[in-house]
C-alpha cells in the first residue's frame, strides 16, 4: 500500500514540512528508516537520528525547529507519538480490509452472513451459523455448527471455534486459539479408571474482546463459560469450563484458570499465575507473575507468591527468603556457642 505525504497529514490534521507528494509504503523505527518508509520523532534521546535517518517521511511534534538541515519530508502534529498510532491503526485496518469468498471453502447448510464477509481458503463454516458484517475469517479456519459471529469480528488463520459459541461485536482471535472445546470433567470409577463427562455447556465472547494465540477456552459443563465485554487474553492461557471473567480484565500468557473460578472486572492478571477453581475474585484485583491463588480475594486486593500473599508482605518476606542461609548460619553460631 503506497501513501502520500500529503494524505497522512489529510488523516492527521497535519502540516506537512517539504514534498506533500512523497510516497510512503511501510513503517519504520527512525533508526532503521529507509526509502519509503514512515516514522516519527517524539523521545528527545533520538533527535539525532532525524538528520541521519534516510526515511522519507518523519512525524514530528509542531514544537520541533530543526538545527540542522534535514533532508525527510516532515509532517507536524500536535503529539507525535499519539499520531503514529493514529497512522498503525490506520494501516491495520486497510491491510485487513479483504471481502469475498476464496475457494477451496466450505458454507454449510443454514449459514447466513453479513456484508463485506471476507472467508478465507480451505475454511469451515457449520450449519446454521450466523456471521455478521465486516468479518474476516482467514484461511485454514474452522467454525462449528450454530456459531454466532458479530460484526467487524477477525478469526486468523487457524482458529478453532467449537459448535454453539456465540462470539459479539469487534473481537479479534489470533492463529491457533480454540474456543469451546471440552471442558477437563472425568469423574473416577471404582477401578481407578475415570469416565469422562459430556460437556454440554457453551462459551458466550462479548464485544470487544482478543484472544492471543495458542488461547483455549472450554465450553461448559452446563450453562456458559464467560468473557465479558473489553476482555483481553495474551497468548497461551487455559480458561477452564464454566468461569467467568469480567469486563476489562486483561490475564497475560501461561496462565491457567481452574473451571468455575469467577474473575472479576478491571484485574490485572501477570503471566504464568495459578487460579484453583470455585473461587471467587473481586474486581480491580491485581495478581503478580507466578502467583499461585488458593482462596477468594476481595476488591482491590494486590497478591504476589504462592501461594498468594498480600504484595507488600509479599516483599517483606522476600527480604527475609533471600538472607535465610545466611540467617541459619547465626542460629547455628548461636547454638554453638
Amino acid at each position: 500500500m503506497k501513501i502520500t505525504a500529503g494524505q497522512i497529514a489529510s488523516v492527521l490534521d497535519g502540516e506537512v514540512v517539504g514534498d506533500p507528494t512523497i510516497e510512503v509504503h511501510r513503517l519504520a523505527k527512525i533508526e532503521e528508516g529507509t526509502e519509503g518508509s514512515l516514522t516519527f520523532l517524539a523521545n528527545p534521546k533520538y533527535l539525532s537520528h532525524i538528520y541521519t535517518t534516510k526515511a522519507s517521511v518523519v512525524i514530528v511534534n509542531n514544537s520541533f525547529e530543526p538545527e540542522h538541515e534535514i533532508t525527510t519530508t516532515l509532517i507536524k502534529v500536535d503529539d507525535a507519538y499519539k499520531s503514529f498510532s493514529k497512522v498503525l491503526e490506520y494501516y491495520n485496518q486497510v491491510k485487513l480490509m479483504k471481502s469475498g469468498i476464496e475457494q477451496p471453502s466450505v458454507l454449510s447448510e443454514g449459514v447466513v452472513y453479513g456484508d463485506d464477509l471476507y472467508l478465507g481458503s480451505f475454511s469451515y463454516i457449520g450449519k446454521n451459523t450466523k456471521i455478521g458484517n465486516n468479518v474476516k475469517i482467514y484461511p485454514n479456519t474452522f467454525v462449528g455448527d450454530n456459531v454466532v459471529i458479530g460484526d467487524n469480528t477477525v478469526l486468523f488463520a487457524g482458529v478453532r471455534i467449537y459448535s454453539e459459541t456465540i462470539i459479539g461485536k469487534n473481537c479479534t482471535f489470533h492463529s491457533g486459539s480454540i474456543i469451546g472445546s471440552d471442558g477437563f470433567g472425568f469423574a473416577p470409577s471404582e477401578d481407578g479408571s475415570y469416565t469422562k463427562v459430556p460437556q454440554i455447556g457453551n462459551v458466550i465472547i462479548e464485544d470487544d474482546v482478543e484472544v492471543g494465540s495458542g488461547t483455549t477456552i472450554d465450553r461448559a459443563t452446563l450453562g456458559s463459560t464467560f468473557i465479558r465485554k473489553g476482555v483481553k487474553l495474551d497468548n497461551q492461557i487455559q480458561i477452564a469450563h464454566n468461569v467467568e471473567i469480567g469486563e476489562h480484565t486483561v490475564i497475560a500468557s501461561q496462565t491457567g484458570v481452574a473451571g468455575s473460578a469467577k474473575i472479576g472486572k478491571y484485574c490485572m492478571i501477570g503471566g504464568q499465575v495459578g487460579i484453583v477453581g470455585h473461587i471467587v475474585i473481586g474486581d480491580h484485583v491485581k495478581i503478580q507473575a507466578q502467583t499461585g491463588v488458593s482462596r477468594s480475594l476481595s476488591d482491590n486486593e494486590s497478591v504476589q507468591g504462592s501461594p498468594q500473599l498480600p504484595y507488600h508482605d509479599f516483599l517483606k518476606s522476600y527480604i527475609h527468603f533471600k538472607n535465610l542461609p545466611k540467617i541459619v548460619q547465626e542460629i547455628e553460631d548461636l547454638k554453638k556457642k
